[in-house]
């Protein structure tokens, strides 16, 4: 429960700085790319749309994304995702926590993102 509603909270965040954030603003103007993250079992899951410049979302494990960050299960995603450790996701990956289907550079792109926003 507490990793859906940290998907939820990280797709309002980061829709309201597409809207008051320069920097984010600008950073998602010329990207369309679709982003997943969601539990390995599917049971929780946020696709995460962003449209040059446009960002919206769907709750739900989807098939049609650019890039899957797929957590071990939610306790993992919530922790590592809530870490202030810079090399968080790094270790889970490295650990088999966290695993990258797709296009490795959209998931570097959405952390540089967030980390504008956050």
């Amino acid at each position: 429960m507490k990793f859906s509603v940290l998907l939820f909270a990280l797709y309002n965040i980061l829709k309201v700085a597409s809207v008051t954030n320069k920097a984010f603003k600008k950073y998602i103007s010329k990207i369309s790319t679709k982003v997943l993250i969601k539990t390995k079992d599917g049971k929780r899951a946020r696709l995460f749309i962003f449209d040059k410049g446009k960002l919206s979302s769907m709750p739900g494990d989807q098939k049609n994304y650019d890039v899957a960050l797929v957590w071990e299960d939610a306790a993992t995603g919530f922790s590592v995702m809530t870490s202030k450790k810079t090399d968080a996701s790094f270790n889970a990956a490295a650990e088999g926590k966290l695993k990258v289907l797709g296009l490795s550079v959209w998931a570097q792109w959405f952390e540089d993102g967030i980390n504008l926003v956050m």
